[in-house]
């Protein structure tokens, strides 16, 4: 639709709805005002020393990328805080549901993300008897996923767990590398068809997934969550490891930054809770209809020699626990499930 005068006034007008988005949205005219005069007049050297210590002249586009960078910023947080201002703040009342929102059985981490102040709150307990459906596979033996022996002992683990239900696994891993390494391993050492994210369309995978009743699909976190596979052709799921989020990505370090400056620590207060949803959102791959059955594994020894490994394991609902493959083996066949491929 073609952007009128009238249309881009209406807007602005919705733009600085409240005082907060009008401060940014006046920094960032202000911001766009100095590219015209960088672009247009030109700016004195003493500017350019100023900002970066050298004359301006051999750092003009350098200065122009940071003012369009800066100003994008100012409006992209303006929009963020007025949509807030006519959502949560301007409707008598919000409802926010979804399987995934405690961390420990506790609100907190999604309230101050969202920046929800007063609220009333409700967890209801889930209609699956996970303790009968699923067992929860936590292997001891397996070196921290830091340790490059992973790397040769992890492909093995995932090549065990595979044999013993048949197929019928996600390979979920947290990292491009990961999966290719698991990914080359399974199509050496097992005769089954194995799939690979981004070797087709996301739902075509899916669908020829589901059609084998035995393959096996290696992907990254785009299928830790809104995938859903009921039945018999999801059987396992195995989890690489925990899923923090990597400290050097820019927006996390900005995160991180900020709390530290709050006096708040990012591990506890950011890290961690989000790598506890992030578990939580890939366990529930696994069960998805009352009749659904099947090992979810987490290739990560780190939840036992952790402190931080109570938390995350108290956000996973509560399927049967195994620390070792001959425990496992004996829980399927307790259950009735048919061990080896």
């Amino acid at each position: 639709m073609p952007t009128t005068p009238a249309r881009r006034r209406k807007l602005t007008k919705r733009l600085i709805a409240t005082p907060m988005s009008r401060t940014y949205y006046l920094l960032s005219y202000l911001v766009w005002r100095l590219i015209v005069l960088v672009v247009e007049v030109g700016v004195p050297i003493g500017f350019g020393a100023l900002a970066f210590g050298v004359p301006v002249r051999g750092r003009l586009l350098d200065l122009v990328i940071v003012c369009v960078l800066a100003s994008l910023s100012f409006s992209a947080l303006a929009l963020l805080i007025s949509s807030r201002a006519r959502t949560i703040e301007a409707v008598p009342s919000v409802v926010l549901t979804s399987a995934t929102l405690t961390t420990a059985g506790r609100f907190d981490f999604i309230r101050k993300r969202l920046g929800v102040g007063r609220a009333e709150e409700l967890a209801l307990p889930s209609p699956f008897d996970y303790s009968k459906a699923a067992a929860l596979y936590l292997p001891m033996h397996l070196p921290d996923p830091r340790d490059p022996a992973f790397d040769e002992e992890a492909p093995l683990e995932v090549e065990r767990l595979v044999r013993l239900t048949g197929g019928g696994a996600f390979v979920l891993c947290t990292s491009f590398r990961r999966m290719r390494l698991f990914a080359e391993h399974a199509r050496k050492h097992l005769d089954l068809p194995v799939f690979v994210q981004h070797e087709a369309p996301k739902p075509a995978l899916l669908e020829r997934f589901r059609a084998a009743g035995n393959g096996v699909l290696v992907a990254t976190t785009s299928f830790w969550e809104g995938v859903d596979v009921p039945g018999d052709a999801l059987r396992l799921v195995v989890l690489e490891k925990v899923p923090f989020e990597v400290p050097t990505d820019p927006l996390v370090a900005a995160r991180c930054a900020r709390l530290e400056e709050r006096g708040e620590s990012p591990f506890s207060s950011y890290l961690l809770p989000s790598a506890a949803i992030a578990l939580k959102q890939g366990f529930g791959r696994l069960i998805r209809t009352a009749t659904d059955r099947g090992v979810v594994a987490v290739l990560d020894p780190r939840l036992h020699t952790k402190s931080y490994g109570r938390t995350l394991l108290e956000s996973l609902p509560d399927a049967s626990r195994c620390h070792s493959f001959e425990e496992l083996v004996a829980y399927r066949s307790s259950t009735g499930a048919s061990n080896g491929a």
